[in-house]
């Protein structure tokens, strides 16, 4: 049997931001002269709407078979090669990419006995990584800094700062424990609610509540760290929510997203987990009906400039699922459409392998419904029907099968009923 055309490699290309692309062209084009075979590959896959092996063979090999292994061997470097161009890339774009260049730095100075060098290049990491938080970066560096001491034979260095060095690595082991011990617990709520999604009975809520009920949930100052505050607060609104508590919802929501914005910095390095805040917030200004600060919100998520393609999905997605929700609760049908037509058109921006149209299926039932669009309520609700049941949409079954009697009878089609 013929062996299926893996489209890893051409996944991998498409999902390049423009920015990426002409990095890889830059970084390969210092090798060569932009016609190998490989960057013939890299073009044709980057300019095809819709995978087809075919098509790239006759293309990279100009209608001749390729010769045994060939291809696929010529995919596979093509793959590593925009993996390291990536890892490039990246280097120079997020903080942990630029930590790690530093620290590689270090070890080549040291290497070669360049020390003064060294402790330069030393210095300019610490601050980063203090800024950054970034504690497992950090002890790195103050494992560099004792060691460039020692081979130095730099008693003097060590005299006047071998406590404050120790004292800072005990102080960033004890800020990795604490952010890890809350990250354990929002993840054990995060599962618990998506693992049991329709089951709100007393075992469930008890089993939440041992976990926001432990000492370091009793003060968001015991969060030692930004990041350890972020989870300390995205597990007390993950966790309200779960218990429909909607005031507190509310209210955890409000910090968390104050906290997000009082240190920018962390915003400019990585903004899904403020996107996944903002998107609760808006939920649970919803539920309180306070829709004037769903809309100031959604216009916040509106103007977010997104980092990676994840990113552009997610704001995508949480900026139209909440849109659409607030025009059909307020009865703004017809505001409900043209939102619905500007969804569907900027829908055709991403690849059809990673966008999911069927979760606004239901959402688009109800807004034409709304608008006594009865056929077109009816062929999305027909679309949803046919999806592959999961446990999030269960309870969404019984609700759409009366929805679909319901159709039947204003559209005429009684005899079906």
């Amino acid at each position: 049997m013929a062996k299926t055309p893996s489209d890893k490699l051409y996944r991998l290309i498409r999902s390049l931001s423009p920015a990426e692309k002409r990095y890889f062209r830059l970084f390969t084009r210092q090798k060569t002269d932009g016609t190998s075979k490989y960057q013939v590959l890299f073009e044709a896959i980057a300019g095809m709407d819709r995978f087809d092996e075919e098509a790239l063979k006759r293309k990279v090999y100009k209608n001749r078979p390729p010769e045994g292994k060939k291809y696929s061997e010529l995919k596979a470097y093509l793959y590593e090669l925009v993996l390291k161009s990536l890892q490039s890339f990246d280097e120079h774009q997020s903080i942990d990419g630029r930590l790690n260049h530093l620290l590689q730095s270090v070890a080549v100075l040291y290497k070669r006995g360049h020390y003064d060098d060294c402790r330069d290049i030393i210095y300019k990491a610490g601050k980063l990584a203090r800024q950054y938080e970034r504690y497992a970066h950090l002890l790195e560096i103050i494992h560099w800094e004792k060691q460039l001491a020692y081979t130095r034979m730099d008693v003097d260095f060590l005299h006047k700062r071998l406590d404050h060095l120790l004292f800072e690595e005990d102080r960033a082991i004890d800020q990795l424990r604490n952010v890890a011990r809350y990250r354990k617990a929002f993840f054990q709520v995060y599962t618990a609610i998506k693992r049991e999604a329709q089951q709100r009975g007393f075992d469930r809520k008890s089993h939440l509540q041992s976990i926001v009920s432990q000492e370091y949930f009793s003060d968001p100052d015991l969060a030692g760290s930004h990041k350890a505050r972020i989870l300390f607060y995205r597990t007390l609104n993950l966790y309200y929510y779960a218990v429909l508590e909607y005031q507190q919802f509310y209210d955890t929501g409000k910090k968390l997203i104050a906290l997000f914005e009082s240190q920018p910095h962390f915003l400019r390095e990585n903004i899904s987990d403020y996107i996944a805040a903002l998107s609760n917030l808006i939920l649970s200004c919803g539920l309180l009906q306070q829709y004037d600060e769903v809309r100031l919100c959604l216009q916040k998520l509106r103007e977010l400039t997104p980092i990676t393609e994840d990113d552009r999905r997610k704001i995508h997605r949480q900026y139209y699922t909440n849109q659409l929700a607030l025009c059909y609760y307020t009865g703004e049908f017809e505001e409900a459409r043209r939102e619905m037509e500007r969804c569907l058109e900027e829908s055709a921006q991403f690849d059809p392998h990673d966008y999911e149209t069927a979760s606004f299926y239901f959402q688009f039932c109800t807004i034409c419904f709304g608008c006594e669009d009865y056929d077109g309520a009816l062929n999305y609700l027909n679309e949803w029907l046919n999806q592959p049941r999961s446990v999030e949409r269960e309870d969404l079954q019984s609700l759409a099968r009366v929805l679909s009697l319901i159709l039947h009878f204003e559209m005429g089609n009684t005899v079906l009923l």
